[in-house]
């Protein structure tokens, strides 16, 4: 077996076993209890159980100075900045001056709290039912923080639902008198044990000065001088109960660039361990198919597509693997790229295989290669060169005898190019010298199955008498049509090099983009008209496939008949969506893309369509109930062609704010309102990214919780993209310098390393 990067026996001595929490003053049993569902389970996880935010006196806003904002707000278009800016949650501290409730027909109550902080202007906050509950709990002159998002409405300012916290006297006093009061993160459980905030910080305060002593550096002598952080237990100190501003900024500032810091740790050693201890064969220097390729192509490379390829090219030189994340946005030319590359491995004698998520996709692929290496055999026959290059295509629906006559050209590697799905890692198939992997997938490939193509690779390579290594692991690429943005790419795919093909090709046109309201409808379905009149084609998305009575939007089914038989009888409509069987989706798309039908009618299955540079325009209604990664898919369909293609997204008339009846309906417009003003402003696909990022967080974003990213307590993996390259660049310098981590000067970087990280170096011959 190959030597770990670092040892896995650890030197730090582990602490005493500490007492339970249950039998500190205060606390109980009930109390230990909710304690420890929130994984407070002694003195010093409470310690560790750092303040979510904190109530500033001069960070919040007084009520005459939101109302300001607000107005001017509601002043400006739907889609401004500063509408954009309110989305945002904000806290104020108020006296409550009145407690009023309200009855709307039978069972309905509302409760409005009334607030008022000297400065002129009140505000109100409102509850839905359960009046009796929050009359008793809020009285007359109480001081409270309330943190939520504020609207202007009815001539006041509202909070609909809101977190709040009352303010004791006491606390009242160090307020008023400029402290900085620290927000712990309370449950329910713990709220219903008497865990009030003010409990809670008098718990903290007993708990630091007990337990700071304990805690040991976790940072070397050099980082925290390089960066002029303070020591852990200043920091700790600092975060519960700050001094001063800056004092909480540098405290916070260390914890965030800790948590990056051993987090690119772990990806710096795998990314070293791949390279140190896996062998890949490698190509030569020049490659005579991919040159000839290049003549033939009917356009000219652009500046970043040479770039990227020319990195993929020198990475796949060195017998080190390469592991390279190759990102750029829809129509960029990712697979041109794609198969130079493949075209420099066969040179070499290997082989390929491109993998896709879906059949549709992969009969795509599939398609797409055969066409170009047509005609790149045409002129190898045409300038007497014996070789043929040959694609072929598995995937799981094909027939048994057609999936033994596909496996046996692999097998004897007559097959050069393989594309499919995941049925090309089954058992059954084996390879002849498998030298690169391309795979078309938007979310990480995960560890296990990077494992299984090391032993389909080390398997091909069993009777080559070059390659002789117990181990070999092919050459990766991994494409992303959705641009990951940079933070995430730093962190999901931080073991990975990235490249990033950052322009379109010179003859594709910017796709038109504008929100369109139901009401000009009529004058979308003439342009579509006069669209097709012209010989072109267009497409029409819906959120449902058939009409359904729990959600209120359109489907696919009933307004094709409707778009047919009353807007456009004189034409013909294309139906496609995710129920109908996989033949008869391919059916529809070839249909289309061979201009049977001038109008597709689809749901969202066709964002990963066939490629219709014919397509001109793409509306999408009910437009605000999909996500942005889905617009910008969708919208990608067109604007592949030399001809200027139109967006048109299409939402109901009006966008007001208004407070509503449940709890989050007021962020959940607004939410809406910038996507299509993201989609209407840009057609970048990596600014898209990040405002998505900003809106659905990094585990929505990417669809899955499995990606590998720990839950951070300060970083953030949204804005604080500056730390996390910091973080990378220093965690990357010393496991280049000291791969084993054995240096006295980073022994105490080797036990927290260690301490976080041992399990997971059971899959780092893997990763």
């Amino acid at each position: 077996m190959p030597e770990q990067p670092i040892p896995q026996a650890s030197t730090h001595s582990s602490p005493p076993q500490a007492a339970s929490i249950q039998y500190m003053k205060g606390i109980g049993p009930r109390r230990a209890e909710a304690l420890a569902v929130a994984g407070i389970l002694t003195p010093s996880d409470l310690l560790r159980f750092y303040p979510r935010s904190y109530i500033d006196r001069n960070s919040v806003p007084s009520l005459r100075d939101l109302k300001t904002a607000l107005v001017n707000a509601q002043q400006q278009d739907a889609f401004s900045e500063q509408n954009m800016n309110l989305q945002t949650e904000v806290t104020v501290v108020a006296f409550v001056r009145a407690v009023r409730d309200r009855t709307f027909g039978k069972n309905r109550t509302m409760v409005a709290v009334e607030l008022d902080d000297h400065s002129g202007v009140k505000a109100e906050i409102v509850f839905w039912n359960q009046a009796e509950y929050f009359k008793r709990i809020y009285q007359e002159d109480q001081l409270l923080a309330v943190s939520g998002i504020a609207e202007y409405a009815y001539g006041k300012i509202q909070f609909n639902h809101p977190e709040i916290e009352r303010i004791e006297p006491d606390d009242a006093e160090s307020y008023t008198a400029g402290r900085i009061l620290p927000k712990y993160r309370l449950t329910q459980k713990m709220k219903d044990a008497g865990l009030t905030m003010r409990v809670m910080r008098n718990l903290v305060s007993a708990v630091v000065e007990q337990e700071i002593p304990n805690l040991h550096e976790t940072l070397s002598e050099e980082l925290l001088a390089k960066f002029d952080f303070p020591g852990i237990q200043s920091a700790a100190r600092q975060l519960h109960f700050p001094d001063s501003h800056e004092a909480l900024h540098k405290a916070r500032e260390r914890m965030k660039f800790e948590e990056l810091f051993f987090f690119e740790m772990l990806l710096a050693m795998r990314h070293n361990g791949i390279k140190s201890i896996d062998k890949a064969p490698a190509i030569g220097e020049k490659s005579p198919l991919a040159r000839l390729l290049l003549e033939l192509l009917p356009f000219d490379l652009t500046r970043a597509q040479k770039r990227v390829l020319r990195e993929a090219l020198d990475d796949m030189r060195s017998t080190k693997p390469m592991n390279r994340l190759l990102q750029g946005d829809v129509g960029s030319g990712k697979t041109v790229v794609a198969l130079l590359a493949m075209l420099a491995a066969i040179d070499a004698g290997l082989q390929c295989v491109m993998m896709a998520p879906t059949e549709i996709l992969a009969e795509q692929h599939y398609n797409t290669l055969r066409d170009y290496i047509e005609k790149l055999n045409t002129k190898l026959a045409d300038i007497q060169d014996p070789r043929k290059i040959s694609v072929a295509q598995l995937v799981g629906g094909q027939k048994k005898r057609q999936r033994a006559a596909i496996s046996e050209q692999i097998l004897s590697g007559e097959a050069n190019i393989i594309v499919g799905t995941h049925a090309l890692f089954q058992s059954t198939v084996e390879y002849k010298r498998l030298g690169l992997v391309v795979i078309d997938e938007q979310h990480r490939f995960g560890v296990l199955q990077r494992a299984e193509l090391k032993k389909k690779a080390t398997a091909s390579f069993a009777n080559d008498a070059e390659l002789t290594a117990e181990e070999i692991s092919p050459h990766i690429m991994v494409m992303s049509a959705t641009p990951i943005p940079r933070t995430l790419s730093m962190t999901v795919y931080g073991d990975l090099d990235v490249s990033v093909i950052d322009e379109l090709p010179k003859n594709r046109k910017t796709i038109k983009t504008k929100v369109v309201f139901e009401s000009k409808l009529p004058v979308v379905f003439q342009f579509l008209r006069e669209q097709v009149e012209k010989g072109h084609q267009a497409y029409i998305v819906y959120p449902l496939v058939e009409k359904s009575e729990k959600v209120e939007a359109k489907s696919a089914v009933e307004h094709h008949e409707r778009l047919q038989h009353e807007i456009f009888p004189d034409l013909k409509l294309g139906l496609l969506h995710g129920q109908m069987l996989w033949y008869e989706k391919e059916d529809a798309m070839k249909a289309f893309k061979n201009k049977e039908f001038h109008i597709l009618v689809a749901t969202t299955v066709v964002e990963v369509g066939i490629d219709v540079p014919n397509a001109t325009v793409m509306l999408i209604e009910n437009a605000d109930r999909f996500g942005l990664a889905q617009l910008h898919q969708l919208r990608g369909r067109v604007g592949r062609g030399a001809e200027q293609s139109f967006c048109l997204l299409a939402t109901k008339d009006h966008f007001k704010f208004h407070i509503g009846k449940r709890e989050n309906e007021a962020q959940e417009r607004k939410s809406c309102i910038i996507r299509l003003k993201t989609m209407q402003d840009t057609s970048d696909g990596f600014k898209i990214a990040e405002v998505d990022l900003k809106l659905r967080g990094p585990g929505d974003f990417l669809g899955t919780r499995q990606s590998g990213i720990p839950e951070f307590t300060f970083a953030d993996l949204v804005s604080d993209g500056d730390v996390i390259a910091i973080a990378r660049r220093e965690a990357f310098a010393i496991v280049a310098e000291d791969p084993h981590l054995r240096k006295s000067e980073h022994t105490t970087i080797r036990n927290e390393f260690l301490r976080q990280h041992q399990k997971d170096f059971t899959l780092l011959d893997v990763a």
